[in-house]
């Protein structure tokens, strides 16, 4: 009788059994209206519908002047959806239970009617709601109070890496236990058996925690815990290089775009004048600040203004500048233009920038890696319509299923942003 072949054939099993069912209660489905696509396309398109007509009232994961969109396909149906997009009014006029109830749960206010929008339009714009910029609100948070985020660049984020490590870790725990499980049964089982002396003292040998310690099998297995987390440390350092995601500086006025952008709905573009005719968007002078300031918050003179409204008439006074600190910087061998992306391409300053409309303080919001870029060029359309430069270019394209991206036109070639 062989007891020795018997002990490491059967826990063998076992664990990988162990582990199959230690992955399968990990794995979550998520469910979301199967009509909805969840293609990186649609959701592209998607997501410029949405800056483009729904960003001002709403948001898709909290109440804003109108409620939260994520869900909506869960909540309501597909087709009952579409309605509401195109014409609210008609539903609530009907006197529809749903609509009513949203109308009076948002103070009666009257949403655009949207009938221009096909029925792709409407598809891509569900699948924006349901599958697009999903944010984790803790490292919201965190960047917002401008720290840097760890992962920030192209490459493996530093979670994953960091729950594929706990995942191993507790695989081999499994491992350990069942093992330890198995010999212990085995082991009862096999004590009331009739064995020969060679067997019965393999049987009866004392658990020799020392000589664990010392084996081959230890040592290996602390050895390559010990590599992944270093390899882990410096993957996450490597991504971090030259990346300022979360960036945040003190700037020396405390100028609120929450309260100028959000509040007060003043377009980017009054501040930011170069943003739809140059290379630059421009820091705003002094002179643009008191268009404004000379008929607000000037009760009393200037000795009744507050001490940070103060800064930009003393800057405007003296005639000096106010020396901003500029937030998102790229390095000098990349070449980024302005107009281009935000006249020609209609890229919305959020999709860069992100909510600056809801910053008290701005912080950089995207990595700005160069991943991060060429991403956006594979995924972006171009805007042909009514534009004669790309009559072409579309006709040249007109062969391929796939709408004409940034990609499609150069976007990808070294030489359009290093040159």
């Amino acid at each position: 009788m062989s007891i020795k072949r018997s002990l490491t054939s059967v826990p063998l099993r076992l664990s990988t059994l162990a582990m199959l069912f230690f992955l399968m209660m990990g794995t979550q489905v998520f469910a979301v209206n199967p009509e909805v696509s969840d293609s990186e396309e649609a959701i592209s398109a998607g997501k410029s519908i949405f800056n483009a007509n729904c960003r001002t009232c709403h948001r898709l994961d909290q109440k804003n002047v109108g409620p939260a969109l994520r869900g909506v396909t869960d909540r309501h149906s597909i087709d009952w959806t579409k309605r509401f997009i195109r014409n609210s009014q008609v539903l609530i006029a009907s006197g529809d239970a749903e609509a009513v109830a949203i109308f009076t749960e948002f103070n009666q206010l009257v949403m655009p009617n949207h009938e221009f929008l096909s029925d792709d339009d409407l598809m891509n714009l569900l699948a924006y709601i349901e599958y697009g910029d999903k944010v984790d609100p803790a490292a919201q948070a965190a960047a917002g109070e401008g720290g840097q985020v760890a992962g920030g660049g192209a490459g493996i984020p530093s979670e994953y890496l960091t729950i594929i490590l706990g995942v191993l870790v507790v695989v081999l725990l499994l491992i350990l236990i069942v093992l330890g499980l198995i010999i212990s049964i085995l082991t009862k089982y096999l004590s009331n058996q009739k064995l020969d002396e060679e067997d019965k003292e393999f049987l009866e040998q004392k658990f020799d925690f020392k000589k664990i310690l010392r084996s081959d099998a230890f040592v290996i297995i602390i050895t390559a815990l010990v590599m992944a987390l270093v390899v882990k440390t410096a993957l996450d350092e490597l991504y971090t290089i030259g990346v300022q995601q979360g960036y945040a500086p003190a700037q020396p006025i405390a100028f609120s775009h929450q309260l100028h952008a959000g509040q007060y709905e003043v377009p980017c573009q009054y501040c930011h004048t170069g943003v739809e005719i140059g290379k630059s968007a421009n820091i705003p002078s002094a002179n643009i600040c008191m268009n404004c300031h000379t008929h607000i918050q000037n009760v009393g003179g200037k000795e009744g203004i507050s001490p940070e409204i103060a800064k930009i008439y003393d800057a405007y006074d003296n005639n000096k500048p106010i020396e901003w600190v500029r937030v998102h910087n790229l390095p000098d061998l990349s070449y980024f233009n302005h107009a281009q992306h935000v006249a020609v391409g209609g890229v919305e300053c959020q999709t860069c920038h992100g909510p600056i409309e809801e910053m008290e303080v701005v912080y950089q919001h995207s990595a700005l890696t160069m991943g991060w870029c060429i991403d956006c060029h594979r995924q972006t359309n171009i805007r042909a319509n009514g534009n004669e430069y790309y009559d072409k270019l579309v006709q040249l394209h007109s062969n391929s299923k796939d709408a004409l991206k940034v990609k499609d036109i150069g976007g990808l070639e070294c030489a359009k942003c290093h040159y």
